[in-house]
């Protein structure tokens, strides 16, 4: 509320600012109009210069009292004031004219990528239709409780996170992950807020209130983003505060010293002087860096990559290793049985099958609920009487009187039960019923299609090294760098033994880590860069610099693409700014240059670097 308040200030007050300067440049006009008569001319020229400056006198004058007036505001009023004070009126009313419209020019182009931004992000449902006694209630999204039903028709945004309990559709993600290809929803799938229904329609249990929803965060995390200044910004900010003092005793030593040391006429050097503070505004350099990387933000917004910051995005751009999580991130996280070893005289296949689904039914481990997906039978859990879950060992039921055990070679020996080793790559899950070893299922998870281009990828950027950090077995990890084409592996983690290896690494490198899980988010926070993946878990993403919204891990090639090209660009303005500035102060010192072509030279500045930041939502593919 207080943001929104501000925000309508800010615009009255630019209103207002708008006003004043098209009355001052119809009176400035008028006053050219009226230059033969010189007394009614000179009352004309100094009312629209001050209607056409009122607001940067005004800055000026706020920032003296604060001790902090060594900005370009400062320079602009001395400057113009001392072009008055020579009777050089024309000339002092134009440098602000022009530069009022180069910042009105700025503003536009900052206005275009925050629109590039809002339309990336316009993904906040007005309203939620909750479904209740078969009646439905059009409420605000924030008055939908966790555990609610809520109805989206086809069309609607979908207003909450949840879980789709009744009907299959198609829904447009595009606002979230820049993916334009619908996706098919079906029962039982989760659902995210800010996506929207584009086929039939579907009750959603909500699984999140309103700011604990996909859509409130992705709302905060951009408005917060460009708070978060890059080095490159605070270089240019502190640069600004020793240059500004400088540059004003250099214009205050040409007025005094040329007079006496080169016999120029103390007019003429005052108005060197004063040119020399034109040219020297720091106006395109302060506007031009925290431009470019606000287009840079707003460039991966559009891409389904929200940045946090635009300081992560310059530290991205100097990223040389890479360090990822293994399930959820270069995996689906989703198993799949890609062997069954089951024999028993006594007791048929089928039935072992039903064994085994009945014990994990109760289960919510990610392996557990990838078993029963993917045997997919009819269960009856009123045959289950005892169900004991052991944590990182596997599942103790007592089915139709029967002792069934199901997991790994740690829960088999702590049983003393007896059987062979077996020496496969996956997950291995055990079967025992009635303490006689049925045998195993070998589980294995899906690499996803994009860790593949991932990888060839980010070794074509140039990035030195890539690592997998996982906790899962050594034969299972070994098999994913190997397909991948990964450097390095740690495998067989704890979360703290994770944090202590990226504390090693990040000692004598620069690195990013990417993950998805609740164990991640220390290390994601310990990394130069943390990543999350957008389906991950909420501590995950909450911690993460930076998060790839549609769970595609090939997106972080897009997002060190558009970190360099951003980094690249606004090098280039600083660059090519402070070039044209020390040869147009050293022409206007001498009095080669005037004021009218200093003032050209920092309005055509300012609008070649911002010309040249646009150049940032331009991202080659390849």
């Amino acid at each position: 509320m207080e943001g929104c308040c501000k925000h309508e200030q800010d615009g009255k007050k630019d209103k207002i600012n708008y006003l004043l300067t098209i009355m001052g440049i119809i009176i400035f006009v008028t006053g050219i109009l009226w230059r033969s008569y010189t007394a009614i001319s000179v009352v004309l020229y100094i009312l629209s210069y001050l209607l056409i400056g009122y607001d940067i006198f005004l800055n000026a004058i706020k920032k003296l009292f604060r001790k902090d007036m060594f900005d370009e505001n400062f320079l602009m009023t001395i400057a113009t004031v001392g072009a008055l004070a020579t009777k050089n009126y024309i000339e002092g009313i134009a440098v602000l004219l022009l530069y009022k419209i180069g910042e009105f020019l700025q503003d536009k182009a900052v206005e275009n990528s925050k629109r590039k931004i809002e339309k990336a992000i316009n993904i906040k449902a007005e309203y939620a239709n909750i479904y209740k006694d078969n009646a439905i209630t059009k409420v605000n999204p924030i008055e939908v409780k966790i555990g609610d039903t809520i109805l989206v028709k086809n069309g609607e945004k979908v207003p909450l996170d949840g879980i789709v309990t009744e009907g299959n559709t198609s829904i447009d993600t595009s606002a979230l992950t820049g993916e334009s290809i619908p996706r098919e929803i079906k029962e039982g799938d989760r659902i995210l807020s800010g996506s929207i229904n584009v086929s039939n329609a579907i009750k959603v249990k909500v699984t999140k209130d309103y700011q604990g929803s996909t859509v409130y965060k992705i709302i905060e995390l951009i408005q917060n983003a460009v708070e978060k200044k890059s080095n490159t910004e605070k270089f240019i900010t502190k640069f600004s505060k020793v240059y500004t003092p400088i540059v004003t005793m250099l214009a205050l030593l040409i007025a005094i010293i040329f007079p006496l040391l080169l016999n120029i006429p103390v007019e003429e050097s005052i108005f060197r002087a004063l040119t020399f503070l034109v040219v020297s505004c720091p106006c395109a350099l302060v506007i031009s860096v925290p431009l470019g990387f606000f287009v840079g933000i707003g460039s991966c917004s559009k891409r389904g990559i929200l940045v946090k910051g635009s300081n992560y995005l310059d530290i991205l751009s100097t990223i040389d290793t890479i360090l990822f999580d293994k399930t959820g991130t270069l995996t689906y996280g989703t198993f799949k049985v890609v062997k069954e070893e089951l024999k028993s005289d006594r007791i048929s296949k089928e039935k072992i099958i039903e064994c085994i689904v009945l014990a994990e039914s109760l289960s919510n481990h990610y392996i557990a609920k990838s078993i029963v997906n993917y045997y997919h039978i009819d269960i009856d859990k009123s045959k289950m009487t005892e169900h004991k879950e052991i944590a990182g060992k596997g599942i103790i039921a007592t089915i139709d009187g029967n002792i069934v055990l199901v997991g790994n070679e740690t829960l088999l020996s702590a049983e003393k039960i007896s059987y062979h080793k077996v020496n496969e790559i996956g997950t291995v899950l055990h079967v025992v019923i009635n303490k006689e070893h049925i045998g195993y299922i070998v589980l294995n998870d899906m690499i996803k299609e994009g860790s593949y281009s991932l990888i060839k990828g980010l070794k074509r950027l140039g990035i030195k090294e890539t690592i997998l950090v996982t906790g899962d077995r050594k034969n299972v990890a070994e098999n994913v760098v190997y397909e991948l084409a990964i450097d390095e592996v740690y495998s067989e983690l704890l979360p703290k033994d994770k944090a202590n290896i990226v504390e090693k690494i990040k000692s004598n490198k620069k690195i990013a880590y990417v993950g998805d899980g609740i164990n991640d988010g220390p290390v994601i926070a310990i990394a130069d860069v943390g990543i999350a993946m957008g389906a991950g878990s909420d501590i995950a993403i909450e911690t993460a610099d930076i998060v790839l919204m549609d769970d595609k891990p090939e997106k972080m090639i897009t997002a060190i693409k558009i970190a360099r090209k951003t980094k690249f660009v606004v090098t280039q303005n600083i660059i090519a700014i402070l070039l044209v500035k020390i040869v147009f102060l050293i022409l206007s010192a001498f009095g080669i240059s005037t004021m009218w072509e200093a003032i050209f030279a920092d309005v055509g500045m300012s609008l070649l670097t911002i010309l040249n930041c646009m150049r940032i939502y331009k991202i080659r593919k390849k």
